[in-house]
């Protein structure tokens, strides 16, 4: 029997969701919402009358014409990508109505980020590469003898149906950009670094991070830094040090309403958004934003100030927002975005090097693939974009 798409209402999409372990927070009802510039739609796969599948499709309109748009599932869909539940239905089953679908509303591509995951490196694994790229400097080595990205180096896992999947969005004309810089070229990221929580104590997870990092947790806690959960009144000032951040890290800062939205959006049916406040002698040292769905909990958001770094409050968030997401029942806890790099050289190696030292695993998903409908408006849409920079 065949597979039907269509529209379904928020609240059915919300009952999809209930069921399932987890799914990415983009991927929420909600998360349309906070989206300003983009109409959403959430969408079921229908076999017979029985709901299946779910998703939440973002359209961005062309700009004076609004009937055509890009369609984007962001970290999504929520379908049978194993084919575990359905063995019988091929992925072309699931994804050949999805773009009839958003072709007849008017979408000329669609984008979208299936929550596949392809290889996994543990954390040992990705510190001895580091050490093996940072001797290049003294070792008469060239580069090209040793890994400098991480998608170079032997996996200590990887999935064979994931990689089923990758051949069959090839084979059915859909299409993957490749990455520019270090890794950050999909608009969600393609590798991530994850703690596992599932079957540990908080004193296995403590354990499991590298010296520094105890060390560090423990300098915050000895030189007085307290961190507790903050409500929507203290957005505000989680929002002063992130642009201060941006500022200091050359990124552009998202407004206080984006925050605010964020806040009323996700938890409008259930607390899916925490934010956590770390002081200093009195004032605010850090501040970073947990989102929990089912058994998973994201690391969203991050913010310090420059004059409190040297106590160490970021360590001391993090494992605050860890020990929150192990007593809420979280299988794992995603520190979100890495770069795909080994070089000490690269402005993002540090970041790395941060999120390694929590003794979990890189793992990189599928990516971003699209799909054109429309050749002629999605090559002058490309255009549009590159002109706006």
């Amino acid at each position: 029997m065949s597979l039907t798409v269509r529209a379904i209402t928020a609240a059915q999409h919300a009952d999809w969701v209930a069921q399932r372990p987890s799914v990415s927070f983009l991927q929420l009802p909600e998360w349309g919402e906070v989206k300003q510039g983009w109409r959403s739609e959430s969408v079921g796969w229908f076999e017979a009358s029985r709901l299946v599948g779910a998703g939440l499709v973002l359209y961005r309109p062309v700009p004076r014409l609004p009937q055509r748009s890009l369609a984007y599932l962001p970290e999504g869909p929520d379908i049978d990508w194993a084919r575990r539940e359905h063995p019988h239905l091929p992925l072309d089953a699931w994804l050949t109505p999805l773009l009839a679908h958003c072709r007849a509303a008017g979408a000329f591509q669609v984008k979208m980020g299936p929550p596949v995951a392809l290889r996994r490196w543990d954390a040992d694994t990705i510190k001895a590469a580091m050490a093996d790229a940072q001797s290049t400097d003294s070792a008469p080595a060239s580069p090209a003898d040793v890994p400098q990205r991480i998608s170079e180096v032997l996996a200590d896992w990887h999935s064979a149906p994931a990689a089923k999947v990758v051949e069959r969005l090839r084979a059915g004309g859909w299409q993957q950009e490749v990455a520019h810089g270090a890794g950050f070229g999909d608009v969600q990221p393609r590798y991530v670094f994850q703690v596992p929580l599932a079957d540990r104590t908080l004193d296995d997870v403590f354990a499991g991070f590298n010296q520094l990092w105890r060390r560090n947790i423990r300098k915050a806690e000895k030189a007085g830094v307290v961190v507790s959960e903050g409500d929507r009144s203290d957005l505000a000032d989680f929002h002063a040090v992130y642009v201060e951040t941006a500022a200091r890290d050359h990124f552009t800062p998202r407004g206080l309403s984006y925050f605010e939205r964020m806040w009323d959006s996700l938890n409008s049916r259930e607390q899916r958004m925490r934010l956590y406040c770390a002081y200093h002698d009195g004032h605010l040292a850090a501040a970073t934003i947990m989102v929990v769905v089912g058994t998973h909990a994201w690391y969203s958001y991050g913010a310090s100030t420059t004059a409190d770094r040297d106590v160490r409050p970021s360590n001391a968030l993090q494992w605050r927002m860890i020990s929150d997401a192990h007593g809420l029942g979280c299988t794992v806890y995603d520190l979100r975005g890495i770069a795909d790099t080994l070089d000490p050289a690269n402005h993002l190696f540090g970041l790395v090097q941060f999120k390694v030292g929590t003794g979990g695993y890189a793992q990189e998903y599928a990516g971003e693939w699209d799909h054109v409908l429309r050749p002629l408006w999605s090559k002058g849409f490309r255009a549009y974009q590159s002109r706006r920079g």
